[in-house]
């Protein structure tokens, strides 16, 4: 049997692996169209704040590692087009040379492309002008280049999700005065704005100049500089730096999939089931570039690292002949932005209202560990639960980077996984010791506080 996968990320790779693991006798073929797989894409702004050197270092597993598994890579081969009826795929190498590789059973893994949020001068401006996008090494090497060739000292980054904070912290880190602008209301906007305003005071506290509020309709350079112009509640404004960063999301990948007969749903990413079956014979798809199965929300699309890997080891033991199932996601973030950690899982108010549910949120304080044991910071937790029947939806934390933020969100994450009530959270046996948590951790001191806020009849 062969099993061509397509992509060199988290889905192609999860792929390959796990059928090789099931069955070391099937052929593996991963077709990658850049040079570089199984690159760690979410460890990029690591590397530009220098606490990951050198940039191989962000391979999860090198070249050989790979081949050693039995899987045979085509790197620099772009995937053109797939022939259903005849179960071959066109590829185009990097030499322009066209070709086909028959396959029993495949796997596309294209992942998405950076959004440009309709942004003029995108396409006139690239990053020989200062102007970069950062989603893969070709990206990361080109910022890197315009960093130490032209010494930038001043850079705006335009969107503060993850990537953004991320990259603003390791701007600022290498000497950069950063300005960073949102459109939303607070940055993080995965977060309830209280929470987010914490994130937005520590960017501050570190000198950040943050600007909520602010939609960007153009970039242009002149004389060496760039503006980036737009409009704040409504008002014309303008910012001018020597580098602008735009990470304003991900658009999914589809073109290869729909050329062939897939059809796209949620978010414009191609429809799978939980086997991740695209409907056409014998293709699977993962990642980036397909709906996600959301465990309380349904077919949503919710682009992340850790459901493309699960989804490819469903779609890899699947297409060998297995019948797994794709869990589903409750898209379980987190993120480091200088020394605070912000995280979240499940839903928020009016995710859960548009969903049909009864939601109430509350947000409570609660040390990270006992307060007599010096070093004990605060936590801000904000439970959203469901007043129908108590059952747990979602829950946002923000605390320092020592607090074990993202060890706690796990824990309410489990438990949004498998429907537990906010009442269950206090019966479970969690660790404790004076230095590390406090007899009822903070998890439990957050979901307790939400049922007194919210007193159901007995």
């Amino acid at each position: 049997m062969h099993l061509v996968a397509i992509g060199g990320s988290d889905a192609g790779i999860s792929t390959a692996l796990r059928a090789r693991e099931l069955d070391p006798s099937v052929d593996v073929t991963v077709v990658v169209a850049d040079a570089y797989p199984n690159f760690s894409i979410c460890g990029i702004p690591y590397y530009f704040s220098r606490e990951v050197q050198p940039w191989q270092s962000l391979a999860h597993r090198t070249h050989a590692d790979l081949e050693a598994t039995g899987m045979n890579l085509r790197l620099d081969t772009l995937a053109t087009s797939i022939d259903v009826d005849a179960r071959t795929l066109t590829v185009r190498d990097r030499q322009g040379a066209e070709s086909t590789i028959a396959y029993d059973a495949l796997m596309v893994g294209t992942g998405a492309s950076p959004a440009t949020a309709g942004i003029a001068g995108l396409g006139e401006l690239g990053p020989d002008d200062g102007v970069h996008l950062l989603h893969s090494m070709g990206d990361t090497f080109a910022l890197e280049r315009y960093l130490d060739d032209r010494r930038p000292e001043s850079a705006i980054i335009v969107g503060a999700g993850y990537v953004g904070l991320e990259m603003a912290e390791a701007l600022t880190v290498r000497g950069l005065q950063v300005t960073q602008l949102q459109r939303g209301t607070e940055v993080l906007s995965t977060l309830d704005a209280e929470l987010g305003a914490l994130v937005r005071d520590e960017l501050t506290r570190h000198g950040v100049d943050v600007r909520t509020e602010t939609r960007v309709a153009s970039i242009s350079r002149e004389r060496g500089r760039l503006t980036v112009a737009g409009t704040h509640r409504g008002e014309p404004v303008s910012h001018t730096a020597d580098l602008v960063l735009v990470v304003v999301g991900v658009r999914p990948n589809t073109s290869l999939l729909t050329a062939a007969g897939a059809t796209t749903g949620a978010g414009g990413a191609v429809v799978v089931d939980e086997q991740m079956r695209t409907g056409l014979p014998q293709v699977w798809a993962a990642g980036d570039g397909v709906v996600t199965h959301h465990r309380l929300l349904g077919l949503t699309y919710l682009p992340l690292g850790t459901t493309a890997h699960k989804q490819g080891r469903v779609a890899g033991e699947n297409a060998i002949g297995g019948d797994a199932l794709f869990a589903g996601s409750l898209g379980t973030q987190v993120v480091k932005v200088f020394d605070v950690v912000a995280a979240r899982t499940g839903l928020r108010d009016h995710d859960a209202a548009a969903a049909d549910y009864a939601p109430q949120s509350h947000t409570a304080i609660a040390d990270d560990h006992k307060r007599y044991y010096p070093g004990a910071t605060p936590i801000s937790i904000r439970i959203t639960g469901d007043t129908r029947d108590g059952r747990l939806l979602g829950a946002q934390l923000v605390g320092t980077r020592g607090a074990e933020i993202s060890k706690r969100v796990d824990t309410y994450a489990t438990a949004v996984h498998h429907g537990m009530t906010v009442a269950a959270m206090s019966d479970l046996d969690l660790s404790y010791t004076p230095p590390l948590g406090s007899p009822w951790d903070a998890v439990q001191m957050a979901t307790q506080a939400w049922e007194r806020s919210y007193a159901r009849p007995i």
